[in-house]
């Protein structure tokens, strides 16, 4: 599995110098960008059924071994995923273009949103839009599970491990314990005997250091709107958040609520809940709130800030991830924060399910949309925009 995956890896990088595969990466990335909708499981999922089930350009290990290498550094799982995705196709090229058009989009869209609310003291609803997105997300993140938890559960320790990691993340235990903590397992129990020999080292502690806080940037001394002080506290976030959209609402409210002042509670709010419906990354609340505080300067330095070290980590751990995969110790470890992964992507699911399929309407669009996927093989972009519009229609009926 090594050499194949090392040979492949190699033929992606040859791959990069062709300007085609760029505008392949280009076009993917940006499609994503507007369609993409539900949160990082969701935008995940519809990244394997582009990249592993249509086009082949990955496998389901290798996409796998990416997603697990994600997770073990701070910033937005699927947009880090789209950079890896772009980096395997084009190259550092690739990375930045993935990276780049994913975010675009929904940053651009959030911006035109804040212009609103700034003016008219309000956000458009999108109720009915949401209400039948929402279902359909289901189903993909369903289809999506499914494949990768063929390719994850490799033995009966693996599927142990995932059950645990779903049964406790809904019993509130933090992500990234639960992710190490998975990892580490795998690594201890098939390692034992190498490991009393002394002829490893378990450094897979030094992983989460390549998220550890700056003590420059985690400071920030309360005063009235400044520019650079609202760049670096989002290049900080962006270099230490690990979690969900919850986590990332902690971190905002904790400085510019609590510390600095600049916002209310209701106006953050309001900016988490547009992040959360327009498509594309979570992370573009930066956008919206950058622009509350600082215009259109604001926005754009908040944007780069808190997407910024995504790049950088990306770009420094993917070439690593074949190294990673060929050592006994560290494949361990990666088999099991792929599982762990998993788990939590299962977990999170469950979440969504809940709150998504609520009445016969929702859940008759979620079973098509399974229906369409497995079946038919509709792309889900067009399921996604089509499980919207439907519902669009049936309020403007309905009202």
């Amino acid at each position: 599995m090594a050499g194949k995956l090392t040979s492949r890896h190699s033929q992606n990088a040859a791959l990069g110098a062709h300007p085609e595969n760029l505008a392949e990466v280009a076009r993917l990335s940006v499609r994503l960008g507007f369609t993409a909708f539900g949160g990082p499981a969701a935008h995940i999922a519809m990244l394997r059924d582009e990249v592993v089930t249509r086009r082949r350009w990955l496998t389901d290990q290798h996409f796998l071994d990416l997603l697990g290498a994600t997770n073990l550094i701070p910033g937005p799982n699927s947009t880090e995923m789209v950079m890896h995705v772009g980096h395997e196709r084009a190259g550092r090229r690739g990375l930045v273009t993935a990276g780049t058009l994913f975010i675009l989009p929904a940053a651009l869209i959030t911006l035109a949103l804040a212009w609103a609310y700034v003016r008219y003291g309000s956000t458009p609803t999108a109720e009915w839009l949401l209400y039948g997105i929402k279902p359909v997300i289901i189903a993909v993140v369903v289809q999506a599970l499914w494949g990768l938890l063929r390719t994850a559960v490799k033995g009966p320790l693996l599927g142990a491990i995932g059950v645990a990691v779903l049964t406790l993340y809904l019993l509130d235990f933090n992500e990234f314990a639960l992710l190490f903590g998975g990892g580490l397992l795998v690594m201890l129990v098939r390692n034992v005997g190498r490991i009393r020999q002394g002829g490893v080292v378990p450094s897979v502690a030094l992983l989460p250091l390549l998220g550890w806080p700056v003590p420059w940037l985690a400071q920030a001394v309360a005063a009235p709107v400044s520019l650079m002080q609202l760049f670096l506290i989002f290049l900080k976030i962006g270099s230490v958040l690990y979690g969900s959209g919850y986590v990332l609402l902690a971190f905002l409210r904790a400085d510019f609520v609590e510390r600095l002042g600049w916002l209310t509670n209701q106006q953050l709010l309001d900016a988490v809940a547009v992040g959360q419906f327009t498509p594309g990354p979570v992370f573009t609340t930066a956008t919206f709130i950058g622009y509350v505080v600082g215009g259109l300067p604001g926005a754009a330095l908040a944007t780069v800030g808190i997407f910024l070290p995504s790049f950088l980590f990306v770009a420094a751990i993917g070439p690593l991830v074949p190294r990673l995969r060929r050592s006994p110790l560290m494949g361990a470890f990666l088999d099991g924060v792929n599982v762990a992964a998993v788990g939590l992507m299962a977990a999170v699911m469950w979440e969504l399910g809940r709150a998504a399929v609520v009445d016969p309407l929702t859940a008759v669009l979620a079973l098509l949309a399974v229906l369409f996927l497995v079946r038919y093989r509709i792309n889900s972009a067009w399921l996604v925009l089509g499980g919207g519009l439907v519902c669009l229609a049936y309020g403007a009926l309905a009202g």
